[in-house]
């Protein structure tokens, strides 16, 4: 199992990556960021975010999907793709992790693949 800070590294690891953070959707709260912070505020995405977590998480909830889980949430802009996956270990709930990609200079397919193994190592 990794730590937060070892995890961040990992996650900016990945070809293309802007910037990462941990946040805790019940609060909108960044746990952790590692980026430069010039294309993107870390912290405003993470509250931003965090509106978007719940709003799918009503709505999962007022579907009756409650044997499906949020594997990600993939928003494609013009310039960037941004990865939202919440944690689904049992001291995870209620966290999520959100990438920010550079879309020219990265793998879509590789990046879900590696957050996700990422995801599965945090130890929170």
């Amino acid at each position: 199992m990794a730590n937060l800070e070892t995890s961040l590294k990992e996650a900016m690891a990945i070809e293309g990556a802007i910037g990462v953070a941990l946040v805790d959707y019940g609060s909108g709260m960044a746990l952790g960021t590692l980026g430069d912070g010039v294309e993107i505020d870390l912290n405003v995405a993470a509250a931003g975010n965090t509106d978007l977590v719940r709003a799918k998480m009503r709505t999962m909830e007022m579907l009756n999907l409650h044997d499906n889980e949020i594997e990600d949430i993939l928003i494609t802009l013009s310039s960037q793709y941004h990865l939202i996956r919440p944690l689904t270990t049992s001291t995870g709930r209620g966290l999520f992790l959100y990438l920010a990609l550079n879309r020219s200079r990265s793998n879509l397919a590789m990046a879900r693949h590696q957050l996700k193994r990422i995801e599965a190592g945090l130890e929170v």
